[in-house]
């Protein structure tokens, strides 16, 4: 049976109908903390489960994955370390981050089959120069 907010009954002394409402204010305090507790507990995932499902959305997404602004930020100061006063177009900013984005997947795709051979899941800065080493770039 639901629980609902008892009759306040008129008494004659003033006291009496203080206690019955303070007693009515107990109950449903008590009540309402014990419907909130309920209502407040959060169901936790499983370990890992909330990773995996991240990377599906990421994998069938095609959008960028660095933000915009940044790396045109980083793009500019690299340039201009290197020559002053130069200008870039959209398009070359948007080529720049496209190539960049696909070099970074790949490369973290090399790592982790590197921390997957050594029977780690974990990757390591190790396992990202071995796969430089591999492919033959620079270190």
């Amino acid at each position: 049976m639901a629980r609902t907010k008892g009759r306040i009954e008129r008494t004659t002394s003033a006291k009496a109908a203080t206690k019955a409402v303070k007693n009515v204010n107990v109950a449903f305090k008590a009540a309402k903390k014990m419907l909130s507790k309920d209502a407040t507990k959060k169901k936790r995932a499983h370990p890992g489960a909330v990773a995996l499902t991240e990377i599906k959305v990421l994998q069938r997404s095609t959008e960028l994955l660095l933000r915009k602004a940044p790396f045109q930020h980083l793009v500019r100061d690299i340039a201009q370390n290197n020559k002053s006063d130069l200008r870039f177009q959209s398009a070359a900013i948007s080529a720049l981050q496209e190539a960049s984005e696909a070099y970074l997947v790949g490369l973290f795709e090399d790592t982790n089959l590197c921390a997957i051979h050594a029977k780690r899941v974990t990757i390591m800065p190790k396992d990202m120069q071995l796969a430089r080493r591999i492919r033959g770039e620079r270190t």
